[in-house]
């Protein structure tokens, strides 16, 4: 029988009254919650709660550019709930990411809870591992205005501008089209490469070599005559040297050895990432994104429970703190010896910014990748992979290599051969650069030796346009020109595709008619907005605001007088454009006409040429050469849902509803003889249509 003591602290229990933690996420939620304990209570807000509204400009232009922020719609619940919790609560702390964005839905939770911004509880931490959530706790600050401000001046500009050329657009080209402040900058560089590469006049060169011979076969080529650099510009010229240089004896004129080093690249950024990700696994800056946030935010891993694998991932800092320094030289150390590691520092393009973020990196670099594979899925795995090899190769050696160059010459004709070979291979013991080669090594040569070419030989070249930008290179030349932060650069690439601005083909992007008509538009009315170089000047007043060394009224009112007259110019002086009817061939089974392409809403569909009078339209149909295994008549055709969402549905439909989220192939199941679906699983890349059937293979 309980005493009245034990009942009292029962009791007592059931009263305390806990504090309470909020965060965007759910799943941050659920793994803060794990390393925080009873006497706390965490919950999310499911990121933002408070924004400009959608309906309409929600700055307003006339009272200095204040913003109109309402509740976000479908919020309504979450924010009850958090009032509840907060009232009690005997401690509130805001725990939301660690940069502007972050910061801003601090701010605006402040707000909607009527708490202070100057004594509000905002902790922050740049990976989520118990030791650091814990310490954050024990260190909770007022929100930073700088950074809040940062923020409210890049959504009042985005707006500003998105809200007033979209419609314009729409008047004047078509329904669906936006513009934006990064993301028509964007535009206009794949634009001005596609104009580069249109305008492109090749021209004719020849590569000389010879090939000699002693112990082994080596090649030279020509770099020099008469100690100036050498251009062959045709056929001729080619036969001339060819036939002068034939069976005539070369001259050692130099050896020039030496040993050369490579040092390791510093950790990813959130740019650097996505463009590794794109090159090595495949991944769209997207995808990367996603699966990095799935990474921080935590994962099930056998033996340790929920755990953040990586620091915070949305950064253009290499930085790593002198813990993670000190974890890496154990790790390398205790493992590879001590000749693989290396104190490397790494520094910032902009020194003058707050280096608030680290570089992405491990949280726990002894959490090897293959070790805790099992816990990952397929797409996980390869990420956390490429994170932690890359940070851990970051503080290691360099690779050491020795380096032969040779000049061979004959007639004032200089050639020159080379050869290298690794002999440390320092950090790329873990990581490929891409660059590696094989060994190529040369005959020892002397100088003053003499040596005649069996072979002298001409091959033809032209030169080429410069490549088309992927997506990662187009991420690449944005944080170059520094246009964009790192929370922008993959929303930027996926909005010019949604808006069929550019097209995908074999991994490069290539505007579209429409996308090369409304740079043009843009260009020609909006020159500042389209300004490379002013937008990288917007970024950098973005970084003074949150500096606190500008107010961020002052960077609206200074850009919005021009633009109010650019966008007043253009009202007037745009006429509507008359685009083309792209038709397809197929005609209107109701009246006959041609059908043509259209853009909607949801993206492309079918529709008469005879609107208004026919309204016919349909969706845009690819067959995938399936039959349907439901009706035996109809094919299966590739399908978007409302969202966006990629599925295969049969020809016939509503007649026949048989669907499929994968893409079917024509191979049947060995086990149920159900179609085999292109389904990428870990550790396999076909399984079976039948829900009830678990082969795979």
């Amino acid at each position: 029988m309980a005493t009245s003591k034990q009942t009292s602290k029962a009791s007592k229990r059931k009263t305390q009254k806990k504090k309470l933690v909020i965060v965007e996420s759910p799943s941050k939620a659920k793994t803060i919650g794990k390393y925080l304990g009873s006497t706390y209570k965490v919950v999310a807000s499911v990121g933002h709660i408070r924004d400009l509204p959608k309906s309409k400009l929600g700055v307003d232009v006339e009272n200095d550019f204040e913003p109109q922020y309402i509740n976000i719609r479908g919020k309504g619940d979450i924010i009850k709930d958090l009032k509840k919790e907060s009232k009690n609560a005997s401690q509130i702390y805001l725990a939301t990411d660690p940069d502007r964005e972050g910061e801003a839905i601090s701010w605006h939770l402040a707000h909607i809870l009527g708490l202070d911004p100057k004594e509000v509880h905002r902790i922050e931490f740049n990976e989520i591992t118990k030791d650091t959530v814990k310490n954050a706790i024990s260190h909770p600050r007022g929100i930073d205005q700088g950074l809040v401000d940062a923020q409210q001046a890049r959504r009042v500009l985005d707006r500003l501008v998105g809200y007033q050329i979209s419609p314009l657009l729409w008047r004047k080209v078509q329904k669906g089209l936006s513009a934006g402040r990064v993301q028509s900058v964007a535009l206009k560089i794949l634009c001005d490469r596609e104009e580069e590469i249109k305008n492109f006049v090749p021209e004719e060169y020849w590569n000389i070599s010879a090939v000699f011979k002693k112990d082994k076969e080596f090649t030279a080529r020509l770099i020099k005559k008469n100690s100036k650099k050498i251009k062959v510009s045709n056929k001729n010229e080619n036969d001339d040297i060819i036939n002068l240089l034939t069976n005539k004896s070369f001259l050692v004129e130099k050896v020039d050895r030496k040993q050369k080093t490579q040092k390791p690249y510093a950790p990813f950024t959130t740019s650097s990432l996505q463009q590794d990700a794109s090159a090595k696994l495949g991944f769209n800056p997207k995808k990367t994104m996603m699966i990095a946030q799935q990474l921080y935010e935590g994962i099930n891993i056998k033996g340790h429970g929920i755990t953040g694998l990586v620091s915070y991932i949305r950064t253009d800092s290499v930085r790593i703190s002198a813990e993670a320094k000190d974890m890496a030289k154990t790790f390398i150390i205790n493992t590879m010896g001590e000749k693989y590691y290396s104190n490397n520092f790494y520094s910032n393009k902009k020194k003058d910014i707050q280096d608030a973020h680290e570089a992405i990196r491990p949280t726990d670099v002894r959490l090897i990748p293959d070790e805790i594979e099992s816990s990952l899925s397929t797409d996980q795995f390869k990420l956390y992979n490429l994170i932690w090899r890359r940070f851990v190769a970051s503080q290691m050696s360099a690779t050491e290599y020795d380096s032969v160059a040779a000049d061979l010459g004959a007639e004032g004709y200089i050639f020159r051969a080379n050869g290298s070979k690794v002999i440390f291979d320092g950090f790329r013991k873990i990581y490929k650069t891409g660059e590696e080669k094989k060994d190529t090594l040369l005959p020892d040569l002397a100088d003053g030796e003499k040596l005649t070419p069996f072979k002298v030989f001409g091959e033809q070249n032209f030169t080429q346009p410069p490549n088309r930008f992927t997506e990662a290179g187009l991420i690449k030349e944005l944080e170059d020109k520094n246009i964009g932060r790192p929370s922008t650069y993959a929303p930027t690439v996926a909005t010019l595709t949604e808006r069929k601005y550019v097209k995908r083909q074999k991994k490069t992007l290539i505007p579209t008619e429409l996308g090369m008509m409304v740079t043009g538009l843009l260009k020609d009315y909006f020159k500042e907005i389209l300004d490379v170089e002013f937008t990288a000047n917007m970024e950098d007043k973005l970084d003074d605001v949150e500096m606190g060394k500008l107010p961020w009224k002052e960077v609206i009112r200074s850009f919005y007088g021009d633009f109010e007259k650019d966008l007043d110019v253009a009202n007037r002086e745009i006429e509507k454009v008359e685009r083309k009817p792209v038709l397809t061939g197929e005609l209107c089974e109701k009246c006959g006409r041609p059908m043509a392409i259209k853009m909607g809403r949801f993206g492309e569909f079918l529709a008469c040429t005879g609107y208004p009078e026919c309204k016919n339209t349909k969706a845009i149909v690819k067959k995938i050469d399936v039959k349907c295994p439901k009706c035996g008549i109809g094919d299966i055709v590739a399908r978007k849902s409302r969202k966006g969402k990629l599925f295969y549905g049969c020809s016939r439909y509503p007649d026949c509803d048989q669907v499929f989220w994968y893409k079917p192939t024509n191979r049947k199941c060995p086990v149920c003889g159900s179609l085999l679906l292109e389904h990428k699983l870990k550790n396999s890349k076909l399984s079976c249509s039948n829900p009830e059937c678990k082969y795979k293979e």
